[in-house]
């Protein structure tokens, strides 16, 4: 495995944009990583947005965020409340909110999948890249009943201090989420443990993402 780090004084601010379909996304999708680089990038600066958060999840993307931004500049949640399931129904007003993102300019993006098997994970990842066109994007993976996970080819490593607390967050955030039979501690390890396990990261625990273009 090659080892690549990002070009960026750690004592620089690192501009993040995080990208969300659902409330509970961005966390599990790359929580760990957001975590690895609030401490290798201490003036990191969050952008967090979350485009489907109605009523009690509203409230829990607040908590999530706050959970993994910590002592981490974040700018939001923006919080939007599109009805999950039909934004591909709604792509013009999702069109405009991500004009208006464009102001960020950021340094990595984190957004979904492109063959994501839910639909408005589909369309955020193709209007994260139809927004921005020279910015480093590394779309993440959600575990789900649809059984659509692939071959990421960008791997995290995580230490054993920052997996545990990404899933003590999610457990702790997203209370309403529980009865659901796949939201369970053990679905989140299982997955940062396979990944782990196909990168040799030293601890066996490591978050995957898909990276479609990349300047060396």
């Amino acid at each position: 495995m090659q080892v690549l780090s990002l070009d960026r004084d750690r004592a620089a601010p690192l501009t993040v944009l995080c990208l969300g379909a659902h409330s509970d996304d961005i966390e599990i999708g790359c929580g760990g990583t957001i975590l690895h680089l609030a401490e290798q990038f201490p003036g990191c600066v969050l952008h967090w947005v979350v485009f489907s958060a109605l009523g009690v999840r509203a409230v829990e993307a607040q908590r999530g965020a706050e959970l993994f931004a910590g002592t981490t500049t974040i700018k939001g949640p923006v919080l939007k409340s599109f009805q999950d399931g039909f934004m591909p129904f709604v792509g013009t007003e999702l069109k405009a909110t991500f004009e208006q993102l464009k102001a960020v300019s950021p340094d990595l993006i984190f957004t979904h999948n492109r063959k994501d098997a839910h639909q408005d994970h589909r369309l955020i990842a193709e209007l994260t890249w139809n927004t921005f066109r020279d910015h480093l994007i590394l779309e993440y993976e959600i575990p789900k009943y649809d059984g659509d996970l692939g071959q990421p080819n960008v791997f995290v490593p995580l230490e054993p201090a920052l997996f545990e607390k990404k899933i003590r967050y999610i457990m702790d955030a997203f209370q309403s989420q529980k009865p659901k039979r796949w939201f369970r501690e053990e679905t989140f390890l299982s997955l940062m443990r396979l990944r782990g396990m196909e990168c040799n990261a030293p601890s066996g625990y490591a978050e995957a993402f898909y990276c479609r273009k990349m300047v060396l």
